[in-house]
């Protein structure tokens, strides 16, 4: 019986020459500001243990947004950052899925990753690399130079069990998921509908299928995997995930979350004003409407929403972003783009909800909003990391997947944790005015809202008990932060 994974590493014993190399920590995010900024959020409570240098490698498939940019020189200057050489996908069709661009921004990014690495190599000693849930193709580099590998996993520890289970899900059923009559039953989890099961899933024909897939089957190999969650959130996979089985290697799992950015930053233009504005409104009186720096709705949808926040008569504050089927898509890499979404709402919807609502374009400080005494519900797209700063600020939640495992994170949040409300959609797709005003009334004015702001509530306290002095989440960084600050016997790095 083979015994339970140790996380070891052998490495020659180091020379006079390279023991005194101080220690250096890779951390390899993919593309997208919505993994870059959990990974960041780590690295920052990793150097509040221990006094480490980290540098992010971050492949590119262009030039970084002025988002990457502004919030990669805003950090201690310990964390440095190198954008490595543009990689070309002038040889993919234009329907190659985002996982799938992703990846191969990866991989054909390693010969520049192995450079970097020999360059570093000789002025540090790489105790570790951290890569990103789609970066697994960097193990290969690891492995050349003898570091240990972990896998920073952004998402929920529901989506980490099914990444694990993947393999055997995919040798065991021979048809789509969403074709199956039964839910599947993911290890540690509330069982979900095929239908709802991540994107990159729904086609296995798709390379992005067989990326996730092959991404999956190497987690593996990992050294350690660094989930941005917690147990009191998801009791049930992290046990799962933690738990030993005879003749099986798992990788060790550090559940770290939730990783929110609590740092109060300097707002601009249209934060003072919603800020300023929420000022004047009363206590958990109004509802956040934003989708994420990648979520876009199209027109029809955005019309029915403005007249069902309007139907609604609560006070809300939505960030809106132009329409997905009016407007040039903006790349997943960088989501700027130059139209007006103002341009796109219904006729005399501003002027009607003046007073008690207020629309942004765009952007708004999302961490003030959900942290203001004023914000007394969410109606969010369910990326993770909006839903855990919801969690933090003790805010209950109408969730409205759009893509990515979002469907997966809905069903979490309604039928397990139950802290949110899910409005449902009509035979054309569309989530109709009548709905929006209906389940946005039952949050912010209903008996089924006071439950769900009680549950939330014991969440908020839990986190906070996980992020404190003692608490289990800081516990597994500064452990991290111990193993990883260790440069003189990097081959005693052990569990």
């Amino acid at each position: 019986m083979e015994p339970p994974k140790q996380e070891t590493v052998t490495a020659p014993s180091p020379s006079p020459s390279t023991a005194q190399k101080p220690p250096i920590v890779v951390m390899l995010p993919s593309p997208g500001m919505g993994h870059l900024i959990p990974m960041i959020e780590f690295s920052k409570r990793i150097l509040l243990h221990q006094n480490l240098q980290i540098t992010f490698l971050i492949p590119t498939e262009g030039p970084p947004s002025k988002a990457q940019i502004s919030v990669l020189q805003s950090l201690p200057k310990s964390i440095s950052h190198t954008f490595l050489p543009p990689v070309s996908f002038t040889d993919l069709p234009p329907t190659t899925k985002i996982e799938t661009l992703i990846s191969l921004t990866v991989l054909r990014s390693l010969p520049s990753l192995r450079e970097t690495f020999h360059s570093l190599s000789v002025s540090h000693t790489i105790t570790a690399v951290v890569v990103d849930l789609f970066a697994t193709d960097a193990f290969d580099v690891a492995d050349e130079f003898n570091v240990p590998k972990y896998v920073f996993y952004p998402s929920t520890a529901m989506a980490l069990s099914l990444f694990h289970y993947l393999p055997r899900l995919d040798q065991e059923v021979h048809c789509e998921f969403r074709e199956l009559a039964e839910p599947v039953k993911i290890p540690g989890c509330i069982p979900v509908h095929g239908k709802d099961l991540l994107d990159p899933l729904q086609d296995r024909k798709n390379d992005a299928y067989r990326t996730v897939l092959r991404n999956a089957k190497r987690y593996s190999e990992a050294d350690g995997i660094i989930e941005n969650s917690f147990l009191e959130l998801e009791p049930g996979p992290i046990k799962e995930l933690q738990k030993e089985e005879p003749g099986k290697v798992k990788p060790v799992l550090y559940p770290v979350g939730p990783l929110v950015n609590r740092e109060v930053a300097q707002p601009g233009p249209n934060g003072s004003e919603c800020l300023k504005w929420l000022d004047n409104q009363p206590h958990g009186s109004v509802l956040f409407v934003s989708f994420g720096s990648g979520g876009t709705l199209s027109s029809n949808q955005i019309t029915e929403l403005a007249l069902g926040l309007e139907k609604s008569e609560q006070r809300f504050l939505w960030v809106v972003r132009s329409p997905n089927d009016k407007v040039a898509n903006a790349s997943y890499f960088s989501a700027e783009t130059d139209s007006d979404p103002f341009d796109f709402l219904p006729n005399g919807f501003l002027e009607r909800t003046k007073g008690r609502g207020l629309v942004l374009s765009s952007w708004a400080p999302q961490p003030q909003v959900l942290a203001h005494g004023s914000t007394g519900g969410f109606l969010t797209h369910c990326g993770w990391n909006s839903v855990l700063e919801s969690v933090v600020n003790g805010v209950p939640l109408v969730v409205w997947p759009l893509y990515a495992e979002q469907k997966m994170n809905a069903v979490i949040l309604t039928e397990d944790v139950k802290v949110g409300l899910r409005p449902n959609f009509n035979e054309n797709g569309l989530i109709e005015r009548q709905e929006i005003a209906s389940v946005v009334k039952c949050l912010m004015e209903g008996e089924e809202g006071k439950k769900l702001r009680y549950k939330m509530k014991d969440l908020k306290e839990a986190a906070a008990k996980t992020l404190g002095e003692n608490g289990t989440s800081t516990n597994m960084i500064s452990k991290l932060a111990l193993k990883w600050s260790n440069s003189n016997n990097i081959s005693t790095l052990t569990n």
